[in-house]
This record gives C-alpha cells, sequence and structure tokens, in this order.
C-alpha cells in the first residue's frame, strides 16, 4: 500500500514572528500604487515595531501598504534569521545587517524554486521525473544551507536552467490529461474570462491584471509567473492548478466561493 506524499510545501510557508522583520528592512520599494512612501533597502519600514512585528498589519491596504500585504517570502526570512545567522538578530548585532539583508533576496530565490519543486513531487503524473526533481530539490536545498558568503557569491541561473526545464516538463504531464489552450505570456489584461474552461491551459507569465475570472475553472492550468493583480477569482476553481503562490493569490480579488489549493491560504481582504 502507497503511503500519501508529504507535501514539503508546508515546510516553505512564512513565518514572520520568525524572522526579525527582514522584508520590512532588507527591501526597498518607491512611492507608488502598492506604497504610499520611498523605502531604501536597510532602512526599516516606518511601521515596524520594536518587536519586529508590523504596527498597521490590520489595515495595511486602507493605509497604501498594498505591496506588503501581497508580499511572501516562501519561508526565506524564518531561514535567513534562525539558520544562516543562528538566531541573532539584526538589532542585537548591528554589524550582520548587511550580510544578512544581502542574504534574504537570495535565499527567498532558492526557496521559491524549493516551493515549485516541492509541488512538482506531489503530482503522480510526473513520476517518471521523480527522481531528476528530488535530485533538483537535493541540490537547491544544499545551496540554502549555505553561510551568508557564500550566499551572497552565488550564481542562480545555471541552477534555475537546471530547475526550469523539469518544472516545464512536470507542467506537460499533468496538463496532457486536458486540453487546455496555450496561452504562455499572452497579454489577458482586462480579458473577460467570466465562466471559461481553461482546465490545463498554460497560463505561464500570462498578464491577467484585473482579468474577469469569475466562475472559471482553472484546475490544472500552469500559473507560474502568471501576473493576478485584481484579477476576480470569485467562484474560480483553482483545486489542482500548477505552481501557484500566496502572493498570486493575495494579489488577486475572490470571494467564499473562490476554491484555491489547501497549502495556501486564503487572503483577509476576500470578500466574506
Amino acid at each position: 500500500m502507497r503511503l500519501p506524499r508529504v507535501d514539503r510545501r508546508l515546510e516553505l510557508v512564512a513565518d514572520c514572528s520568525s524572522c526579525f522583520g527582514l522584508c520590512c528592512v532588507a527591501l526597498a520599494f518607491e512611492r507608488s500604487a502598492d506604497f504610499p512612501v520611498d523605502k531604501r533597502p536597510g532602512e526599516p519600514c516606518v511601521n515596524l515595531a520594536t518587536d519586529f512585528t508590523c504596527g498597521i498589519h490590520a489595515s495595511l491596504r486602507d493605509e497604501g501598504f498594498r505591496g506588503s500585504a501581497v508580499y511572501d517570502c516562501f519561508g526565506a526570512g524564518q531561514r535567513v534569521a534562525q539558520h544562516t545567522f543562528g538566531g541573532t538578530s539584526w538589532r542585537e548585532a548591528p554589524d550582520i545587517s548587511v550580510a544578512m539583508f544581502a542574504a534574504l533576496p537570495v535565499m527567498r530565490q532558492l526557496h521559491e524554486m524549493l516551493w515549485y519543486l516541492a509541488e512538482a513531487l506531489t503530482h503522480p503524473a510526473a513520476e517518471r521525473l521523480r527522481p531528476d526533481l528530488e535530485s533538483a530539490y537535493a541540490a537547491t536545498e544544499a545551496l540554502a544551507r549555505t553561510d551568508a558568503g557564500a550566499l551572497a557569491a552565488l550564481d542562480l541561473p545555471p541552477h534555475r536552467a537546471v530547475v526550469d526545464p523539469l518544472l516545464q516538463r512536470t507542467s506537460e504531464l499533468v496538463r496532457s490529461e486536458h486540453c487546455g489552450p496555450e496561452r504562455r505570456g499572452a497579454d489577458l489584461i482586462g480579458a473577460k474570462l467570466a465562466t471559461s474552461d481553461l482546465r490545463g491551459a498554460n497560463l505561464r507569465g500570462a498578464l491577467l491584471i484585473a482579468a474577469d475570472l469569475r466562475d472559471a475553472d482553472l484546475r490544472a492550468a500552469d500559473l507560474i509567473g502568471a501576473d493576478l493583480r485584481d484579477a476576480d477569482l470569485g467562484g474560480a476553481d483553482l483545486t489542482g492548478s500548477l505552481f501557484l503562490t500566496q502572493t498570486q493569490v493575495n494579489s488577486a480579488r475572490g470571494d467564499v466561493r473562490t476554491k484555491i489549493p489547501d497549502v495556501l491560504v486564503r487572503p483577509e481582504h476576500w470578500a466574506g
């Protein structure tokens, strides 16, 4: 009897209580529709409290910090804080702050790859790729375990060039059970796609900003890199969709009828 697969993505869920507010300090942003002020890299956000919590967490969107409400680090923040730097905060030891802040974006890229690989390993249709997926996961995990100096020196494009074809092949195998449309990289900004049957669609990198996807069927659709900002997912079915992330879900609009993968958290701003 085959045991159920363990979804390793559960190990990559962000835990903001364990990361010393790294994303609120290390990253920069500019005044825009997503942020009401400018912030330089290494400068603490004006809303970061002394205990590393966000002083306006419950009202980020209302206060104009939509970008902060959307962002997800794939668990990179706590990895850098608790493992790479052994639980020492940048406030306790200011001399490590530069290295700590530099490590975060690199770790996030590694954890994003781990997220996708972990998902690929859950799909029975991609069983033939399992040895290669396991090897890529182990190699990515080994890079994430390196020290701060090694992280800063990592050349990620060659490693990504190994991972990306495996993810694409996984997508092809899973979607082969359907006859979904090929819309990779398509400009679908504001598209009227309500009630569309998009099962098995290739929507990699598609621009779905403000698209009407109400009651659309997106099961087994490949959404890696798709821009879902302000897309209306009311009543849409995204269970079994491929490579969907928390950031994409956070950036979209949904309601109580919207179905998302169990590993993701339903955003607080969704109606109902």
